[in-house]
Parts: structure tokens; sequence; C-alpha cells
């Protein structure tokens, strides 16, 4: 249950992810940075370990939702999906990924989308695995957004679907105000559908937000749904090549 947003910028890009989950699962922890193999990273994480989104200090990023249309799921014991990203964060390119996820025994991974976005390259790729095949497509260097649900995923996509598209025809279309009003949004009104999602047993429980611009490449974590103001909000910063 997750809504995802990429918006292409002249000197990078913009990306942001509503994290809805269970109100009874345990919070998640905020961001920190760490080296892996030579590169820095800083995302948030589970308790466990494993995460959600992360960003590289190359500029690139990867976020992952789960994939409920797909019925299918492991038998017996699953790999946590939260394992997915820390093995290719490092990556700068759709190959190293795919290199990297081809160690994972994703035999063993309930059916997730992954989203990698490259910004040296200009490049946003998608793998989505069904517990039997890993598919992975490329996506244009353009506005778009991955929405998923187990409540009713196809009315989600549906109903944010339009709401995005609804948003991109105001003046303030795809700047970094509008990006955060439309991850707060109620819109059609507040409930299982909506952006900023809220049920009686699940709600938006975080917000992360993630700007490239030219060499400085900012993660900003809200560790709350967004409708709701927190402070402060962590705000970490890595430097990016050109």
């Amino acid at each position: 249950m997750c809504t995802v947003t990429f918006i292409p910028r002249r000197t990078g890009y913009y990306l942001a992810m509503n994290r809805d989950e269970k109100r009874v699962r345990s919070v998640g922890l905020p961001p920190s940075e760490s080296r892996v193999d030579g590169r820095m990273v800083v995302c948030p994480s589970e308790p466990g370990g494993g995460t959600w989104i992360a960003l590289n200090d190359l500029g690139g990023c990867f976020a992952l939702v789960n994939w409920y249309s797909v019925p299918e799921r492991v038998t017996g014991k699953p790999v946590s999906r939260g394992d997915v990203i820390p093995s290719v964060i490092t990556a700068n390119s759709a190959c190293s990924a795919e290199t990297a996820l081809a160690t994972l025994p994703l035999d063993r991974f309930n059916p997730f989308r992954l989203i990698g976005v490259f910004p040296v390259s200009e490049e946003v790729l998608e793998w989505r695995w069904n517990v039997r095949q890993l598919v992975r497509r490329k996506h244009r260097w353009l506005a778009q957004q991955w929405i998923s649900s187990g409540f009713d995923e196809p009315r989600a996509q549906a109903e944010r679907g339009s709401c995005f598209q609804q948003a991109r025809s105001q003046r303030s279309s795809e700047t970094l105000a509008w990006l955060r009003r439309l991850h707060r949004s109620h819109l059609p009104a507040a409930g299982p559908f909506s952006t900023c999602m809220h049920r009686e047993d699940a709600c938006t429980v975080s917000y992360t937000e993630i700007v490239l611009q030219r060499r400085k490449a900012a993660l900003r974590y809200h560790p709350s749904p967004p409708c709701r103001p927190v402070q402060p909000s962590i705000h970490l910063l890595l430097s990016a090549p050109r």
C-alpha cells in the first residue's frame, strides 16, 4: 500500500513516496547514512533491517511497492521484500541492478515492483516480480506514478491516478510544493483510495521525498501521514556527481 510519484526536472528529478501500512506494524526508523561498497547511501529502515526507499551518492534511487494484484504467494516462509533494495542500492545502471537482483533467492519473495531512477542516463526502470518471473520495463523520463493497495489495488490505482492527472493541469504542476500537496491530498475523500490514505486498520505512515538538483541530492523524511505537521522532519544531503 504505497504511492510513488516521479517528476523529472531540467537538472535532476523529484521523487516522493507515501508508505501505507497497517497501524499495528512496527514504526520505521528515520534515515541514516552508511557506506556500502564504497558508496554513500541514505535511507529509512525497518526495525529489523531492510528498507522501502533509498538514495545513493550517484543521485540514483530505488523504491519498492508490493504487488497485490498478483494473487500468488510464496509457499513456506518468505524472505522480507525489505531486503530487495539493500541488494541493489549501489547500482549505477539497469545492468548492475539486474546483476544484483540475480543474487537474491527471488523464489522466496512475494510479488513486488521495484522502481529504479538513474539520473546520469536519464532512465527510469521498473522490475516486476510475480513469484515466477522477473520482468524489466523501461519507462520514459516523464512524470508518472506507481500505486499499490492491499485493500483494492485496481480501484486505488484508478482513483489516485485520476487525482494525479487532474492535478497536473494546475499552474503549479510538477513543482516541489505541488508534489507535497499531492501526497498529502485526501481527494476524492479521506479514506482507502486517497493518496494520503486513512483506514480504520491502516494509514499512510510516512512520506519520503528525494530531490536531485545538479550536484546535490537531498532526502527528506516525514515520519507520519503527510497531512499532519511533524517537527522536525529529517533532512539529509549527499553530493552527487555531474
